[in-house]
């Protein structure tokens, strides 16, 4: 029932139906999630373009103003997700998704009836805090759902809808581009479009199962049973399913034994020390490709090259459609095949090499008699950047990230990394990305190259795990050993017990040394 199920959720998230089909699970809520992720933060390359909403604010493309905008967006997405390592862990993953769609809604409301900045402003901050929460909890919750097998593929939609959501807006925006330009539709339509996406989350999220990790970690064990037989049962796997059932069950039951609360344990674990570095790097080295910048700003970075007015906002929306088409291709043909190392190493080198292009390519325009050839060049490069982005650091970025992680830090760790990680560094280039290309032009490009060559690639290198089709519990044993102790290497092994005695297993008893005993061959752990 897997696979189908998968699709159907796809099918879901295409179609928009509220209600969703007898079959359908987690993945499809995630595709609504991702897809206001990508619709909220791309609005604004268009808005920004709209004469109409740079006079009615009294600004211009390139202004400090527009940049507070976009960073306020950013700023708030950075609280989300640090709020989302609370709600996840006491409320689960259902009701944090509700939260987010519900402020999203007050944010849209508020922006597309703004009149005056301040107004803009609240609404950027809110619907930024609630595509923050929101984020962190894509990978997780859909890590914790998928099989190993086919992880890299689920998990990776995320990325996938966050593109159809920058698609959806740049030609929402198109369209409302050929408004007069004395009309308010021009902005004021694309930013009331994000209340459709939030209404149908909030309605929709309600149908869906919690996560199994987190029902069983808040001791709901039948229930978790039922969501892993609804996720992963195809008809002749219940071998399969207890032992997932009884994997989970016992990892958990041992880290919940000498564990403490708080965030602070994240960082005085070693081994989960080192995992979340991990996800904080995998999420900075995605920001510093200078992606986010291009998304932000790419309307400006065309009016470098000579490209104005409506043909400007045409080849912004041909750029937003490369990317989701390589990503789908990456997710489904090769993430799990080729693993999460050599796409991001490749990656790097394809992203270092566009921007070196793309920077030849400015420095020599000429913007008051800008040659043609070299605005086609310019723009070929751009698109080079995110189709390699989409088939490396797009998707990988937020599989990583949420692999990583163990199950007792996963939704802090996540929350971290995705707020300080992404969004945090995200806020940082959306404030002086305007600026700078206005000051630097073509050397801008080079703070990203000299950044990928100097520490992306090295890191990811020489420290970076590949994770491809492990377990989440066998993860622990990359970083060196469980988490917590010293649970069997071969616990995924253990042998089939009849579902009344799976749910008798206690505890692992807890010696003085921190380190959890397995009992003697036979016993349960």
């Amino acid at each position: 029932m897997g696979k189908v199920f998968m699709i159907s959720l796809a099918i879901f998230a295409s179609t928009g139906q509220v209600t969703p089909p007898p079959c359908c699970s987690s993945t499809s809520t995630h595709n609504f999630r991702s897809f206001l992720f990508g619709y909220d933060a791309g609005v604004m390359t268009d808005v920004i373009a709209s004469q109409n909403f740079l006079t009615f604010f009294h600004t211009t493309s390139s202004s400090d103003i527009i940049g507070a905008i976009n960073s306020t967006f950013n700023g708030g997405a950075v609280f989300g997700a640090l709020q989302g390592g609370l709600t996840m862990d006491r409320f689960g993953r259902k009701l944090t998704i509700l939260m987010g769609a519900l402020i999203c809604l007050v944010g849209a409301i508020l922006q597309c009836t703004a009149q005056n900045l301040s107004m803009i402003l609240v609404g950027r901050i809110l619907t930024g805090w609630a595509v923050g929460l929101l984020s962190m909890a894509v990978p997780v919750y859909n890590s914790e759902c998928a099989d190993p097998k086919i992880r890299g593929f689920i998990v990776g939609l995320s990325q996938q809808m966050i593109g159809i959501g920058f698609i959806v807006s740049t030609w929402v925006g198109y369209g409302s581009g050929v408004a007069s330009a004395t009309s308010s539709i021009q902005w004021r339509l694309p930013l009331a479009f994000q209340c459709l996406p939030c209404s149908i989350l909030a309605l929709g999220i309600m149908f869906f199962p919690e996560s199994p990790r987190h029902l069983m970690e808040t001791d709901r064990e039948d229930e978790a049973l039922k969501v892993l037989r609804k996720l992963h049962f195809n008809g002749s796997n219940e071998e399969y399913i207890q032992r997932e059932y009884y994997e989970i069950k016992t990892t958990i039951a041992a880290e919940k034994a000498i564990t403490v609360p708080g965030w602070g344990i994240m960082f005085t674990v070693p081994q989960w020390r080192t995992r979340l570095m991990h996800g904080v790097a995998v999420q900075v080295f995605t920001q510093f490709t200078g992606i986010n910048v291009i998304g932000y700003y790419q309307t400006s970075m065309y009016k470098a090259l000579g490209i104005v007015g409506h043909r400007n906002l045409l080849v912004a929306g041909i750029y937003n459609c490369m990317g989701p088409l390589a990503n789908l291709i990456f997710i489904i043909f090769i993430i799990d095949r080729v693993g999460r190392r050599k796409p991001l190493l490749w990656g790097t080198i394809g992203i270092t090499i566009a921007l070196i292009c793309e920077a030849v390519v400015n420095s020599q325009i000429d913007t008051e008699k800008p040659q043609n050839g070299l605005s086609i060049a310019g723009v070929f490069f751009l698109f080079c950047v995110t189709v390699i982005f989409s088939l490396s650091w797009g998707p990988i970025s937020w599989v990583y990230m949420a692999e990583v992680m163990p199950m007792q830090i996963r939704a802090r760790g996540n929350a971290f990394a995705t707020g300080i990680g992404n969004w945090l560094v995200s806020t940082f280039w959306a404030q002086v990305s305007p600026t700078a290309l206005k000051s630097l032009t073509w050397k801008f490009y080079f703070l990203f190259v000299v950044w990928n060559i100097i520490v992306t690639f090295p890191i990811v290198f020489f420290f970076f795990k590949e994770t491809k089709q492990v377990s989440l519990e066998d993860i622990d044993l990359l970083f060196g050993e469980r988490a917590l102790g010293t649970l069997p290497d071969d616990l995924h092994k253990a042998p089939i017990r009849g579902m009344n005695e799976i749910n008798e297993v206690e505890p692992s008893p807890v010696a003085t040394d921190t380190q959890v005993e397995p009992k003697a061959e036979g016993e349960a752990v």
